[in-house]
């Protein structure tokens, strides 16, 4: 499983800006406010989840986006959806509950996980996400943050999760 440092690497390997502050440990949205009001841009929600037909999902959305689990499933195309066990977790995104993140699908290379993109967070300019762990926040630019995506060929399924339904890419 790759690492902090080797997704650090990563980035600069693709040319793609990048900073990180180091925190105490954040697990959950909420916690953490006083060191996102020193950062700017959107900051993340990041959902491991597994459907009724074992097929795995990452949804990636700005922490204010409200997300209807129940009635996503139709929308995106998957059967019934619930959160993955932490073992798998780990086991595909080379992470820990409290530090899920899109830059988790570094460590997927078997491509098992479908990845969901808010269509908020795909207009926000920077975003944060954990680099892997939860003690720290990465900020890089949309543009940057669709450089890793494409690096590692993953066309997110973006959704307006406002009005339920997948946006044409």
């Amino acid at each position: 499983m790759k690492t902090r440092t080797d997704l650090i690497a990563f980035l600069d390997q693709l040319g793609v800006a990048h900073a990180t502050l180091d925190h105490p440990a954040v697990f959950r949205v909420g916690e953490g406010d006083d060191i996102k009001a020193g950062l700017p841009g959107g900051h993340t929600k990041n959902l491991f989840l597994k459907d009724a037909r074992r097929q795995l999902w990452l949804i990636s959305a700005l922490d204010t986006t409200r997300i209807d689990l129940k009635g996503l499933h139709p929308v995106i195309g998957s059967a019934r959806l619930s959160f993955g066990k932490p073992e798998l977790m780990q086991e595909t995104l080379g992470v820990t509950p409290g530090s899920v993140t899109a830059l988790g699908l570094i460590n997927d290379v078997d491509r098992r996980v479908r990845f969901v993109l808010d269509a908020e967070l795909a207009r926000t300019d920077p975003v944060n996400f954990h680099p892997l762990i939860n003690t720290a926040t990465m900020s890089l630019s949309q543009a940057g943050f669709r450089r890793f995506l494409g690096a590692l060929e993953i066309a997110p399924l973006i959704v307006d999760f406002a009005a339920m339904r997948v946006i044409p890419a």
